[in-house]
């Protein structure tokens, strides 16, 4: 039996230790990339844009208005006026289960994602019913046809619509839009910024300049 050189143990250890340093090396890059792909802005991007769409729904703004109408009714030579003062809260909303990729625009020169709303829509009024007042004239008429009855009905449409009408108004809407934009660009931005991606969210309405 031929005996074991007593120099070649150490080379074999150092030659297993360069192999397990060699491994250990190549675990190390290779996490390293994937780490890299892990925080890559897209990855977040679409990451941010899952979550969003399991909001479902984005409430940025309600406003409370208050419709003030009034109808009138003319029979047998008597006459009759209702008017009706109605307030009633109105929801925007946008509904983030439209959200789609393509309309998500990351520019990787400037780091700069772009994000296109869908349209923001309007829930509602809901009618604050124990706050509704009423004013009457005309008794004989009330009291004798059913001219009541059609004057509420008439001033109950009416003021629904004074209420939507309201709620579209420039002024509202704008503000809407703005909170909902920023509603959005702070959901992308988070996640980016705690990524250490520095990155610049802007969120726009379809067929509107950005900001």
């Amino acid at each position: 039996m031929t005996p074991t050189n007593p120099r070649l143990l150490p080379r074999l250890i150092l030659l297993a230790a360069a192999a397990l340093l060699a491994l250990a090396a190549w675990w190390a890059v290779s996490a390293w990339r994937d780490w890299q792909r892990g925080y890559d802005p897209e990855t977040v991007v679409a990451a941010s844009l899952q979550g969003l769409q399991e909001q479902n729904i984005l409430v940025p703004f309600t406003a409370r208005y208050v419709a003030v109408v009034t109808s009138t009714q003319s029979r047998l030579g008597l006459s009759a006026k209702k008017t009706l003062i109605m307030p009633g809260t109105v929801r925007y909303e946008v509904d983030l289960a439209k959200l789609k990729p393509s309309d998500l625009d990351w520019d990787a020169a400037t780091n700069a994602l772009t994000v296109t709303l869908p349209p923001l829509r309007l829930a509602g009024p809901e009618i604050d019913i124990d706050a509704i007042s009423e004013f009457r004239d005309g008794a004989i008429l009330l009291t004798l046809t059913d001219a009541e009855q059609v004057l509420d009905a008439a001033n109950r449409k009416a003021a629904q619509q004074e209420l939507i009408k309201q709620a579209k108004g420039p002024t509202p809407m704008r503000l809407a839009q703005g909170a909902a934009r920023a509603a959005i660009e702070q959901s992308f931005a988070m996640p980016l910024k705690a990524a250490g991606i520095d990155a610049t969210v802007t969120a726009r309405f379809a067929g509107q300049p950005a900001g």
